[in-house]
């Protein structure tokens, strides 16, 4: 009789289910690369003063925490964490634009989906580089302006 009250106990699905790791995600993982590429691009090539720079680094800094927000929304409302997501690809995507607008106005090549430069961008995210907890983000072996 106990070990069908025990089984019972361990089947029964938690109140809140398991939520968070989105540091383990891939789409966290790239979202950080492009927040940390975008801040030292601004930096080097828009004016601290415009808006555009503030835009672009907020848009980049939305990505990432929206992800991480919605993946932790995810224990208690499925709804919400696929909001969180959605916003998350609309900041992306919004800061897509801004780079495909600064290359457009500068006249710069964009790079297509097989470019090798934009392969090595994409992959990215597939570097397992585990850190002791306080280091900062690694250098993910990109220059900027190569």
């Amino acid at each position: 009789m106990n070990d069908q009250k025990s089984k019972r106990a361990t089947e029964r699905p938690t109140l809140i289910p398991p939520h968070g790791g989105y540091r383990e995600l891939q789409s966290y993982q790239m979202s950080e690369i492009v927040y940390d590429a975008t801040v030292a691009f601004c930096d080097k090539y828009i004016s601290k003063f415009s808006r555009t720079h503030d835009q672009m680094v907020q848009a980049g800094r939305s990505g990432k925490q929206n992800i991480a927000e919605g993946c932790m929304a995810s224990g208690t409302s499925k709804k919400t964490e696929l909001k969180l997501v959605g916003v998350a690809r609309a900041s992306l995507e919004e800061l897509l634009l801004d780079y495909e607008d600064f290359l457009r106005q500068k006249g710069l090549a964009l790079w297509g989906k097989n470019n090798p430069k934009a392969k090595q961008v994409r992959g990215l995210c597939y570097r397992k580089v585990v850190l002791p907890k306080g280091f900062t983000m690694p250098d993910h072996g990109l220059e900027i302006g190569e």
